[in-house]
Parts: C-alpha cells; sequence; structure tokens
C-alpha cells in the first residue's frame, strides 16, 4: 500500500510536463529579452561594456542628443538586430573572445558548453539504456487497484516493481553519470585554470590579484 500511494504521488502527466517546460522556456526567453533590451540602453553602456572604457575605445552615447535619448534608446533598428551580437561572440576565437570582453566572458561561454558536454551524453544514455528497462517492465500495465498513471510513466522508473532487479541498471547508470559528470568537470576546471593563469601572468600587476 505504502508502495502504490508513493508510486501515485511521484507520477506525472504529459500536460504537467508540458506546463513546466512552457514555463521554463518562456522565462528564459523572457530575461534574455530583457537583458538584450536594458543591454542597448544609453544609461547603461559604462555597465556593459566597462573593459572599452577603460582602454579608450568606447566613449558614452549620454553625451550626444537630447535628454530623453541619454536615458533611452531611440534608434528603432538597433531593436530589431539586438541580438546580433550572440553569434558573433560563439564564433569568435577565446583569445580574441578574452581580448574583446574579459577573461569572465569566455568562461561564461564554456559553462554552457559544459553543459552540453554533460547533459547530451547523458541523454542519449539515458533514452537508449534505461527507457528501454522501464518500458518493458510491467509493473504499470498490471492496473493495480487503486493506482492512477499516465502513460509516460512507463517511460519511468515508476513502472519498475518493488524488488525488481532492473533497479540494479539504475543504480549502475547512476554510477556512469556521476564519473562522466566528474571526469567533465575536472577537465574543464583544468582548462579555464590554465586560462586564468595566462589571463593574469599577461596583465599588469595589481594588488587585487592577491587578495584572498
Amino acid at each position: 500500500m505504502f508502495w502504490s500511494e508513493s508510486l501515485w504521488r511521484d507520477m506525472g502527466s504529459l500536460n504537467d510536463i508540458g506546463v513546466a517546460a512552457g514555463i521554463n522556456i518562456l522565462s528564459a526567453v523572457g530575461f534574455l529579452l530583457v537583458f538584450a533590451v536594458v543591454r542597448i540602453q544609453p544609461i547603461n553602456d559604462r555597465v556593459y561594456f566597462p573593459k572599452w572604457y577603460l582602454k579608450g575605445t568606447r566613449s558614452s552615447p549620454r553625451h550626444i542628443g537630447n535628454v530623453l535619448s541619454k536615458f533611452v534608446n531611440a534608434d528603432v533598428s538597433t531593436y530589431l538586430r539586438f541580438l546580433n551580437w550572440m553569434p558573433a561572440a560563439l564564433k569568435m576565437p577565446e583569445p580574441e573572445l578574452i581580448e574583446h570582453a574579459g577573461l569572465d566572458s569566455a568562461v561564461y561561454v564554456r559553462i554552457y558548453l559544459l553543459g552540453l558536454k554533460i547533459f547530451v551524453p547523458i541523454t542519449v544514455l539515458a533514452f537508449s539504456v534505461l527507457v528501454p528497462v522501464n518500458w518493458t517492465s510491467a509493473t504499470l500495465g498490471d492496473d493495480e487497484e487503486g493506482l492512477s498513471y499516465d502513460q509516460i510513466d512507463k517511460l519511468s522508473i515508476s513502472n519498475l516493481g518493488q524488488g525488481s532487479k532492473r533497479f540494479w541498471v539504475h543504480i549502475g547508470m547512476a554510477y556512469v553519470f556521476t564519473f562522466w559528470t566528474f571526469y567533465v568537470l575536472y577537465h574543464e576546471y583544468k582548462v579555464i585554470t590554465t586560462m586564468r593563469l595566462h589571463f593574469l601572468a599577461n596583465q599588469n600587476r595589481r594588488p587585487d590579484q592577491f587578495t584572498v
């Protein structure tokens, strides 16, 4: 009885997954659009382009135009191409990106790529190994009394019966996923550490480099 109740609470429907995915996608797109619009406003220019100001290659747009244009970007054409920087940043060679936008920007791009390195192989393994193991189990097909489930639950661990030997497959894959994640993180942190040391070695010595 306890197993059935726990199983029922853990189950979800396609509608639930769709709503959750929709909320996450809309939130991500919304935050991206807000960032892209805020980024091109003159009042925020020094916030998003400080390195260019320090080099003297960029001047503040607030010195040009009327009072309104000093705070709000009135050029409609910039709103039509405000995402053009994304493909350019992804295609830019790493040394050039560091020189152009700083070490943090290069690390951020690597973080996004790190997510793909970790989760794409894990997803492929999960669908090729775990999903068939779960789908071919007949626990939810027995129509146990008081058990409510959706068809998508047959793809999950919920379709394994209590004490099933198929749980060993999940345990084994958990180790595989964990070791793969550790390996990718170790390799990535090693690369980033080397990048940081080279970056600091090429910069003028500053007190903030020696702070704890």
